[in-house]
């Protein structure tokens, strides 16, 4: 449930004040985020409770270790492209695959919470856990930021913020703070330079929560639109390029949303003729015949 907004005189918006939450900040925003998108679950850990660890699951901390965690987690994407498609990807394009897998969901560990509820969980890499065949991860909540009114903010670990620029800017440092021990880890095996990964978190934010969005409904869609234009107006490093959302003309006159992809995930060298929708290489051309057929229901060309 989104925090109860009032609109001042001056057109600006605050948050009605009521009792303070008990619990985690963050906890109804990731119960919404597992009901709208069943293939993530995600749990709370107490300060006290340890992170799993074991068969299946990883930290983020290992990851950005970049030592036998990561090796491992490697390991399941290069077994999954030559089981999938019979032969093997080249080992930059592997890592590649590794990082979205994780990145794409750890976004949504931030952006979500912001999105539904206006408070930006701040999460260390040793404070996520991720089990990628069960689609689930684990997180420590410390401190967050919130919004002056938010009944959150008297709850311990709550670091008020202006406004909603100034909880933009937490969104952004939030995720660099999470994902940028993750990319010295990655970074040696992926043949790319700062630039080239910061454009890879770029797109993971944008369209994690776009994709979240479009679940949760045509209006929440509209508005996730909105709202990562204004988080990523394409000037705010280390994220390389913005949300870069456009529209495209159906042969009916509909407009079909897209965007510019700031990366590319090297999916092509797997299958040549497959490009992502919003890729760097895929023209208008296909993606209007892309995305018309998928409102239609019937496959593309």
């Amino acid at each position: 449930m989104a925090v109860p907004t009032v609109e001042t005189a001056q057109g600006h918006v605050r948050p009605v004040r009521t009792t303070a939450p008990a619990g985690s900040p963050v906890a109804a925003a990731y119960a919404r985020l597992t009901d709208a998108y069943g293939g993530l679950r995600v749990t709370g850990l107490a300060a006290h409770e340890p992170s799993p660890r074991g068969v299946g699951w990883v930290g983020a901390d290992g990851l950005a270790a970049g030592g036998a965690a990561l090796e491992e987690f490697l390991a399941w994407d290069e077994a999954q492209v030559r089981r999938d498609y019979g032969h093997r990807a080249r080992p930059d394009v592997v890592a590649g695959f590794g990082l979205h897998r994780y990145a794409w969901p750890a976004c949504l560990l931030i952006t979500v919470p912001w999105f539904l509820e206006r408070r930006v969980p701040l999460l260390s890499p040793d404070s996520v856990s991720f089990h990628r065949t069960q689609g689930r991860m684990a997180v420590r909540v410390g401190s967050f930021a919130c919004l002056p009114g938010d009944p959150a903010a008297a709850l311990p670990g709550a670091r008020v913020v202006p406004d909603e620029e100034a909880l933009r800017e937490e969104v952004r440092a939030a995720v660099a703070l999470h994902l940028e021990p993750v990319l010295e880890g990655f970074g040696p095996r992926m043949r790319r330079g700062r630039r080239a990964l910061w454009g890879m978190v770029t797109d993971e934010v944008v369209e994690g929560l776009w994709y979240v969005g479009n679940l949760l409904g045509a209006a929440e869609e509209r508005r996730a639109v909105r709202e990562l234009e204004l988080l990523l107006p394409g000037a705010t490093a280390p994220y390389t390029g913005g949300a870069a959302f456009r529209t495209l003309e159906a042969p009916d006159g509909r407009e079909l949303p897209t965007r510019d992809r700031a990366s590319c995930c090297f999916f092509y060298t797997v299958r040549p003729a497959d490009t992502c929708v919003t890729c760097p290489r895929t023209c208008d051309a296909d993606r209007v015949a892309r995305l018309t057929a998928a409102e239609s229901g019937t496959p593309a060309s």
